[in-house]
């Protein structure tokens, strides 16, 4: 039962991380959230190569 909870942990942990990345970037930071939600820490690399979203 505590694995489940660490899991999940990590997983807000990487949402709020890769936000705050795009935010800091200028890019998509409702997308880059999405990934993290769906992809966890695998979401966390790749939100470091996010372009900034057009205006």
């Amino acid at each position: 039962m505590m694995t489940a909870y660490a899991l999940v942990a990590i997983n807000i942990l990487c949402i709020y991380v890769c936000y705050v990345i795009a935010k800091e970037r200028g890019a998509n930071t409702r997308f880059w959230g999405w990934m993290a939600v769906l992809f966890g820490p695998f979401a966390v690399p790749f939100v470091f190569f996010a372009k900034p979203k057009e205006k």
